[in-house]
């Protein structure tokens, strides 16, 4: 349970770290498609850190394969 949190506790820190960062390099005034880009972005990358720390500390080296009996 605890590492459930820690991966949605990082992945809401890299949203919301990603999503300051693209506030302050898109040029003004932002309009309504901007902070739906910016949401968009931030919230793609917020899921890819979470699968590749998912994909990264699982116990099985054959994440996306399984092996059936013959």
């Amino acid at each position: 349970m605890p590492r459930l949190w820690l991966l949605s506790l990082g992945a809401l820190c890299v949203f919301v770290i990603v999503a300051a960062i693209m506030l302050n390099v898109m040029p003004g005034p932002l309009k309504e498609s901007d902070y739906l880009v910016i949401g968009s972005v931030a919230t793609l990358v917020a899921l890819l850190v979470m699968f590749l720390a998912v994909i990264s500390t699982a116990k099985s080296r054959d994440v996306f394969f399984k092996k059936r009996r013959k």
